[in-house]
């Protein structure tokens, strides 16, 4: 939940609809945000589920015992289930208009983004954005906000503050 506690440092309320409290109950307050929703709505929560369901198939234990303790019996460490597919495996090489796989799949995403949806956000897109600023600026770019967080830590280990 390092978005959450980035908005905590920031003042930042979370996007309606992001996050619920200890009871659960939707919360755009990252004071009170117990968990996150998953992306995507009930597609997402089904992709989720897929994922938990296959690693399951692979041996490991229960997908839960990242939140709680670990009940007799059962492995102290969950499976994870990562699916990696070539590009090219998938490719009929029958596009509509003409298109090749790369055209094809940004005329996708373009769609995808237009009919209203214009202002949705994919999955990477904001810390892709935000890596481009920071190629731009030739470092690691922080927030006052960040830089006063560091600073606390500074103060901790009697390290130097940073200045801005």
């Amino acid at each position: 939940m390092g978005r959450v506690q980035q908005f905590i440092r920031e003042g930042t309320q979370l996007p309606s609809g992001a996050g619920v409290d200890s009871k659960g109950l939707p919360t755009t307050d990252p004071n009170q945000v117990s968990a996150l929703v998953p992306f995507g709505a009930h597609k997402g929560y089904g992709l989720s589920l897929i994922n938990e369901l296959v690693a399951a198939l692979i041996g490991g234990s229960l997908p839960t015992l990242r939140c709680r303790d670990i009940p007799a019996g059962e492995k102290s460490t969950p499976a994870f289930y990562f699916q990696v597919i070539h590009p090219d495996s998938l490719n009929a090489g029958a596009y509509a208009e003409g298109r090749d796989q790369i055209t094809n799949l940004k005329a996708v995403i373009n769609d995808i983004l237009g009919h209203g949806n214009e202002n949705c956000l994919l999955p990477g897109q904001l810390e892709a954005e935000w890596a481009e600023k920071v190629e731009t600026a030739g470092g690691l770019l922080f927030t006052e906000a960040e830089i006063q967080a560091f600073n606390k830590i500074a103060t901790t280990c009697g390290a130097q503050k940073l200045t801005f």
